[in-house]
């Protein structure tokens, strides 16, 4: 009898803790939202197990529940809200099962900032500053292990977590500032959770986590609130294509079509890529080899997201809206941006705009024909029918042809690869809102590219200060930081010097720069600085002249301003005869060169000394 009632109690508490299990619930994502937004609706992604038995209720004034819908995997419930005329607080949502309530969760709508809506993105008149956040500096050694997280810090390895954090960044945006950028481009800050080489970022596992080993989400805001103080912007990394293998929700899919080829993932099969990016454009192209580059995976590592599936669709596009809300964004870079459904990309870079008309987006489409960038743009009109809302792209095709003018040897038809590539500009709808740079996180660095020569060096920095766009230069190029041996992301990535205690090179003070490297800041800092200000180079026109006798000359101009732009790779020093610049330039008209400072009447001919650039800036 004894035993039967401690069999009765067991099964008591098996019942009981049954319960309990099936009320759980783990993540209601996005984790908070905003009243006033331009688009009423939200739908929120409730995990937990077996969520989906429980009918969820809201009784808050200007909020209404528009669907619940239940999927595949019972462990996931969405519901859709409608959000009029609600007020900023806290709610609760009642999970109900039979009429009894199992759970309430509490959910905030938060104030907006002032003026959110109508943020200025960045434009023509900022300069970007790339950085690769674990690379930067560490501000925070304590931070460099997280046990909850796999890979632990080694910075002996080239391809290895170095412990760069957020507070490193922080703790140096006067230096920033000085340098002349106005803008911070991060690589991805959220979390990462692989087993490796997940320093990149470029695997989320968590998109509404910052990473641990950077610091935490309110971190990441304050950082945000003191670059701003300090006249810097901050422009987030995102990713719509893929997520890590380690995300979360790859342990427990939510239905059949969540992540593309996703039966073959399940048998431990993989699809990658094909790459062909013009078959996005081409009028000949077959389904499958469409459906091969859209949905392949980039690595195994890297479950390629399904935007079809309407719920992972609203996720993605919430996710950025939510970032660039809670961050206080000036802009956003989309990775990868022609892999995703071509559709989607309409949805989304539409959704984002549509809810901030002056807000700023570069798409990272690499490839060197202009053609096949211009497609994203907005105001394109495409063969396609693609209807995007895309304000700007990386120009990979203008820096492809600068490298090779830069390296260009000959003694004849010096600069025309980059002359001939600006002259399509015809083919973009805004080519002033293209972002231009000499090299990025994917690729060598500038003084790698230039082999090393310092006069390269310095004349594409002057050309990338005063062309047309929006300018972006990668962390360390400004010291002369050049990856040594054989093409490796890990060292081109390398870590800024004086970021870690104990380095021995300082870049952030110039203590143990050689006399090129402390040359090549302060040149760089003199350019960008005075371009803060200038006008012509922020809104102006365009003009430029055949390159001829090794000397490519082009003018930016408005109404009121002017700037003279010279490009010398002759090995001598020559005189340049102005009267060819008629058109733009009257007779006698002076300026400043402001790389040497140096006064200068334009009157008969003008000496250009060999291997160097002048920017004049014109009364």
């Amino acid at each position: 009898m004894i035993f039967l009632r401690r069999l009765n109690f067991i099964i008591l508490l098996n019942c009981v803790f049954t319960s309990i299990v099936a009320q759980e619930l783990s993540r209601v994502e996005p984790p908070f939202w905003w009243v006033d937004m331009v688009n009423p609706k939200l739908q929120l992604m409730v995990y937990g197990t077996n969520i989906a038995e429980l009918m969820p209720e809201i009784s808050y004034h200007g909020i209404e529940i528009t669907l619940v819908t239940r999927v595949k995997n019972a462990n996931y419930l969405f519901i859709d809200l409608f959000i009029n005329e609600a007020v900023a607080g806290q709610f609760k949502i009642d999970f109900k099962k039979e009429k009894k309530i199992v759970h309430t969760y509490t959910y905030e709508l938060k104030e907006r900032r002032e003026n959110s809506a109508m943020r200025e993105g960045f434009d023509a008149s900022d300069v970007l500053y790339l950085i690769t956040p674990d690379r930067y500096a560490n501000g925070n050694p304590a931070n460099d292990q997280v046990v909850s997280l796999k890979e632990k810090s080694n910075r002996s390895l080239p391809g290895g977590r170095h412990g760069g954090d957020i507070q490193g960044m922080q703790e140096h945006l006067g230096y920033v500032a000085d340098m002349g950028f106005t803008c911070i481009w991060l690589n991805p800050l959220l979390e990462n959770d692989m087993a490796g080489y997940s320093y990149h970022g470029y695997s989320t596992t968590d998109f509404y986590k910052v990473d641990a080993r950077f610091g935490t989400n309110e971190a990441f805001r304050e950082f945000s609130l003191q670059a701003k103080e300090n006249g810097v912007g901050l422009i987030m990394d995102m990713i719509i294509n893929h997520s890590g293998s380690e995300h979360w929700w790859m342990k427990d899919l939510p239905m059949d079509d969540w992540v593309n080829y996703q039966a073959e993932f399940l048998k431990g099969e993989y699809h990658i890529t094909t790459h062909r990016k013009p078959v996005v454009q081409d009028p000949y192209r077959s389904k499958i080899d469409l459906k091969e580059f859209s949905d392949g995976w980039f690595v195994p590592t890297m479950p390629d997201l399904n935007q079809r599936n309407e719920f992972m669709s609203t996720y993605l596009l919430q996710n950025s809206i939510w970032w660039i809300e809670y961050a206080d964004l000036k802009g956003i870079r989309m990775d990868t941006y022609p892999y995703p459904d071509m559709d989607y990309l309409s949805k989304w870079s539409c959704g984002v705009m549509n809810e901030y008309p002056n807000f700023n987006i570069v798409g990272e489409e690499w490839y060197e024909q202009p053609a096949v960038v211009a497609h994203w743009q907005k105001g394109k009109e495409s063969a396609t029918g693609h209807d995007s809302c895309l304000p700007s792209l990386m120009d990979f095709p203008l820096q492809s042809a600068f490298i090779k003018s830069l390296n260009d040897d000959r003694d004849w038809d010096v600069w025309v690869d980059v002359y001939a590539m600006l002259a399509l500009d015809f083919i973009y709808p805004n080519p002033k809102n293209l972002v231009v740079f000499p090299d990025n996180h994917d690729m060598s660095r500038l003084f790698r590219q230039v082999n090393g020569n310092f006069d390269l060096f310095k004349l594409a920095v002057a050309y990338y200060a005063t062309i047309r766009g929006v300018p972006q230069f990668y962390y360390g190029t400004e010291i002369l930081m050049a990856d040594v041996g054989p093409k490796d992301d890990g060292v081109i990535r390398s870590d800024f010097p004086g970021g870690w205690e104990g380095d021995q090179v300082n870049g952030f003070t110039g203590a143990g720069l050689t006399a090129q490297q402390s040359e090549a800041q302060q040149y760089m800092k003199r350019v960008l600085n005075w371009r803060k200000n200038n006008e012509a180079i922020h809104q102006g026109e365009l003009m430029h002249y055949n390159p001829k006798d090794g000397v490519y000359v082009f003018f930016r101009y408005t109404e009121t301003d002017k700037v003279m732009v010279i490009l010398s790779k002759n090995k001598t020093n020559q005189l340049l005869t102005l009267s060819r610049f008629n058109e733009i330039l009257p007779e006698g008209m002076e300026g400043v060169d402001i790389i040497s400072g140096k006064k200068k009447v334009l009157s008969g001919t003008l000496e250009v000394a060999a291997m160097s650039a002048m920017i004049i800036d014109l009364d």
